[in-house]
């Protein structure tokens, strides 16, 4: 049986409602559930249970001494000059990145590919199509929002299921630091 994967920081509450605040007001996105907004450590796909538990355990033996993130402002990725995701801004900090190259070391350990793409921590806000309206005047309005910070002391592995209304999240496994 196969699952799709991916290691994440789940927001503590305050964070995610200072989110959720701000996630109305633009024409024709469709946004996330509380439940989905996280910081996605490396996104890894889909895994037979056999490798699914390799990863599981080769995450345990991470640790982190702890550091602080924050939400400081928004953006918006683009596919052929048309904006497709509204995403929260968090700025990358040495904790962040040290962990997430753990996870990397993790992830290659049990035979995974390396991630290619660039590292851009962020906590995905709203999906966008053709029929959403113009992103700008929601920047221009919720830019300067800032959340937090807070201090990470743990990260999780996550198991995505895919349905007709999106997909949904499940923790399977959270990794507490020893701080």
């Amino acid at each position: 049986m196969a699952h799709r994967l991916f290691v994440a920081i789940r927001l503590p509450d305050q964070v995610r409602e200072r989110l959720l605040d701000a996630m109305e007001g633009l024409e024709g996105a469709r946004w996330l559930d509380e439940e989905h907004l996280h910081l996605t450590l490396r996104f890894v796909g889909e895994l037979e249970t056999p490798q699914a538990n390799e990863l599981a355990d080769a995450l345990r033996p991470i640790d982190s001494p702890g550091f602080e993130l924050e939400v400081a402002g928004f953006g918006h990725f683009e596919r052929k000059g048309r904006p497709y995701a509204l995403w929260a801004r968090v700025p990358l900090v040495p904790g962040l990145e040290q962990l997430r190259q753990k996870v990397e070391h993790a992830c290659a350990a049990i035979g995974l590919p390396r991630e290619t793409r660039r590292f851009l921590p962020h906590v995905t806000l709203a999906r966008l199509n053709a029929g959403t309206g113009p992103v700008g005047g929601w920047l221009a309005v919720h830019g300067a929002l800032r959340a937090g910070p807070w201090h990470v002391r743990a990260m999780s592995l996550y198991k995505s299921h895919l349905g007709q209304s999106g997909a949904s999240y499940e923790e399977v496994t959270r990794y507490p630091f020893g701080n």
